[in-house]
């Protein structure tokens, strides 16, 4: 039996934070892929691991920890081999957390808003409304951002906001990496900050949003540095892609550009 399980979506930024962790720690684990557009984060064997119904979960052994940014660091802390992601000083592992605590505040929920106008939409603008409604009534977590976006997607108004938390946390990074001096957020070596706001930066660049910090270029350098360690193919593997999901997503974004 193997000891680490982790139920995931291959395009959820979050899935991607641990498989990123799993892969640099070159843990053996099972991947339960769930396809989300088809329920299965809600069916009830899934619901019974974890009742949020969302990804990703770890089942390590007989216990499951959810919550891709607990997750990440219960990965560090059971697995501190070959090498840690966090810290060993208090004030910089503080600083590390409260950095991951706005990415999940901050560009997280902007580049939802972003990716489901984008790409998720049309999965629900065929819909009724009484079916619109069901489906995110179904939804432990995600029922409120649903019934706001509702079937004709969010305002020009909220995708600016979303747009403009984007561009915020971008310079963020960059003063971040100029106060560290690199190549990573926290110095010298990587840490979980950068892990959990790395899928975010892959999907601003897949949905063509990389002119954000064309002016800023440790941002690239601090990408391009991700790229080559191994753990990056393993963890954006065929498929992971929005626009490798959605095809007519890439063409109309070539269109538009």
């Amino acid at each position: 039996m193997q000891r680490l399980v982790l139920y995931n979506a291959p395009q959820s930024t979050c899935s991607q934070r641990v498989r990123f962790v799993l892969h640099e720690k070159g843990l053996e684990f099972a991947e339960r892929k769930l396809d989300l557009f088809s329920g299965d984060q809600l069916r009830p064997q899934y619901l019974k691991i974890n009742p949020n119904g969302v990804v990703p979960s770890l089942v390590d052994g007989s216990s499951v920890i959810v919550d891709s940014a607990v997750i990440i660091e219960y990965l560090d802390e059971v697995f501190p081999d070959p090498t840690s992601l966090v810290q060993n000083d208090p004030v910089k592992r503080a600083a590390m957390r409260s950095f991951i605590r706005y990415t999940d505040e901050v560009p997280t929920p902007a580049v939802r808003v972003l990716s489901y106008n984008m790409a998720f939409l049309p999965h629900f603008s065929d819909m009724s409304e009484d079916d619109f409604v069901a489906l995110a009534e179904s939804k432990p977590l995600r029922k409120d951002f649903l019934l706001s976006m509702g079937r004709t997607g969010f305002s020009t108004q909220e995708m600016t906001k979303a747009l403009e938390r984007l561009r915020q946390t971008i310079v963020r990074m960059s003063e971040a990496l100029r106060a560290s001096r690199g190549p990573w957020l926290m110095g010298a070596n990587i840490t979980l900050a950068d892990v959990a706001i790395m899928p975010i930066v892959v999907r601003m660049e897949d949905l063509s949003l990389g002119a954000l910090w064309e002016h800023l270029p440790a941002i690239g350098r601090w990408l391009d540095a991700l790229r080559r360690r191994p753990a990056f193919s393993k963890t954006f593997y065929p498929g992971s892609l929005l626009t490798e999901k959605y095809p007519e997503l890439k063409n109309s974004l070539i269109r538009r550009n």
